[in-house]
C-alpha cells in the first residue's frame, strides 16, 4: 500500500502570513486522512532563517513535534536545500529526534557569468532569478562533498535524497549518483520540476526511478508570461488539475523503484521560470503534452504571474482569496491522490 503525505510547501500562504503552525499542519494532515509529512527547513518570507516551517531546532521543540507525529502514527521527511558538510550535519541532527529516515536536499547551482541571462529583479523571488547553462562542473564538486557525508548518514540510518530541483536534468543527476555509488545517498523524484529543465516528467521518472527514495507529486501548466524572455512560465495548479501525465509518471516510479510513499507538494499558486536553454532536457518548445498552453489563472491586470508566490505584496484581498484557493487546492489534491493510488494499487 503506498503511504501518502503532504509537504508544508503545499499551504505555504499559510505558514508565511502566521495563519498555521508546524503542529497545526501535521493535524491537518491527519484530518484529510494522510500517512504523512514532509517539513520544508528552508528560508522564505516571515519564515525562520534557519529552519523554515518547521520553526527551530530547540529540543523541547522539536520533541514536541515528534509527540504529534508520533499520536498520528505519521512517517515525516525533511525539505532542505544544500550540501554543505556542516549543513546536513544540522539536518540530520534534527532528523533523529524526529524520526526522519530521509532528507531531500539539491545541489546549489554555481553561477557562470559568461553564460547567465539576468532576467530582472532581486532575485527573491524565481522570475528575478539568474537563467543560465552552467558550468557540469559544479556536479564533480557535489560528489565529492556528498561522499564525505556518507558516514554519518550511514551512522543514523538517514537516507539523503537529491532532487531534480528545476536546474538539473535527470541524466545529470543519475551521475552524480553513480560516482557517489553509495545506498545512503539517491534522488528524489519530483513529478513537475523536470519541465523547467526542458525535460519530459515521463523521461526522467525512467531515468530516476531505480535511484529514487523520495517524492514531490504535483501538476503543472504552463502559462503565457510577458514579463519572461521565452514568454512562457511553469505553473502549479492542484494535483490532477494540470497536463502531466501523473498514472504514466506514478506507475513507472512504482514499478522501477523501492518507493513506498508518495508525498504531495501542491504548488498553487506559484509559476516558474523556464531555467535552461530549450533543448537542454529534449523539449524544444511549448506547445505540447505538458508543455501545452493554458490560460493563466489570473489577468495580469489583477495579478502577474511573478506575484502569484506573494500576493499579499499585492493586496491584503487576493491575499485572502488565495489562502481559502490554497486550501481548497490542498484538499482536491489529497482527493486525486488517494484515488490514483488506490487505482494503482487494484490494477
Amino acid at each position: 500500500m503506498i503511504k501518502i503525505g503532504l509537504d508544508t510547501e503545499s499551504l505555504h500562504l499559510w505558514f508565511q502570513n502566521k495563519r498555521m503552525n508546524i503542529i497545526e499542519f501535521i493535524e491537518k494532515a491527519n484530518e484529510l486522512g494522510l500517512d504523512g509529512v514532509m517539513i520544508n527547513v528552508i528560508q522564505d518570507y516571515n519564515l525562520d532563517p534557519d529552519w523554515g516551517t518547521l520553526e527551530s531546532n530547540d529540543i523541547e521543540h522539536l520533541k514536541k513535534v515528534r509527540k504529534t507525529l508520533d499520536k498520528y502514527h505519521m512517517f515525516a521527511e525533511f525539505a532542505a536545500k544544500g550540501i554543505e558538510y556542516d549543513h546536513l550535519i544540522q539536518l540530520i541532527e534534527a532528523a533523529e529526534i524526529l524520526g526522519i529516515d530521509t532528507i531531500r536536499t539539491y545541489i546549489p547551482i554555481t553561477l557562470n557569468p559568461k553564460s547567465c541571462r539576468k532576467t530582472g529583479g532581486d532575485g527573491r523571488y524565481d522570475l528575478g532569478k539568474v537563467r543560465l547553462d552552467f558550468d557540469p562542473k559544479v556536479f564533480e564538486e557535489a560528489v565529492e562533498k556528498l561522499k564525505k557525508i556518507v558516514p554519518i548518514l550511514q551512522k543514523h540510518r538517514i537516507k539523503l535524497a537529491l532532487e531534480n530541483h528545476e536546474y538539473e536534468t535527470s541524466e545529470e543527476l543519475v551521475d552524480v549518483i553513480r560516482k557517489i555509488d553509495s545506498p545512503w545517498i539517491g534522488l528524489h523524484y519530483d513529478f513537475g520540476n523536470s519541465m523547467m529543465a526542458w525535460e519530459e516528467p515521463e523521461k526522467a521518472a525512467k531515468n530516476m526511478a531505480p535511484y529514487t527514495y523520495a517524492t514531490h507529486f504535483k501538476d503543472h501548466i504552463v502559462i503565457p508570461c510577458e514579463d519572461d524572455e521565452y514568454n512562457y512560465v511553469v505553473c502549479g495548479v492542484p494535483v490532477g488539475e494540470g497536463n502531466i501525465d501523473l498514472k504514466n509518471c506514478l506507475k513507472i516510479m512504482m514499478d522501477h523503484s523501492s518507493l513506498d510513499r508518495l508525498v504531495i507538494e501542491m504548488c498553487y499558486p506559484y509559476c516558474a521560470q523556464f531555467k535552461r536553454t530549450p533543448g537542454a532536457g529534449g523539449v524544444s518548445s511549448v506547445g505540447k503534452g505538458c508543455f501545452q498552453v493554458e490560460k493563466p489563472l489570473y489577468d495580469a491586470t489583477i495579478l502577474e504571474p511573478k506575484e502569484y508566490y506573494y500576493p499579499q505584496e499585492v493586496s491584503e484581498e487576493l491575499l485572502e482569496e488565495l489562502l481559502i484557493k490554497q486550501m481548497e487546492g490542498v484538499e482536491r489534491s489529497v482527493a486525486y491522490t488517494k484515488q490514483l493510488c488506490k487505482a494503482y494499487t487494484n490494477s
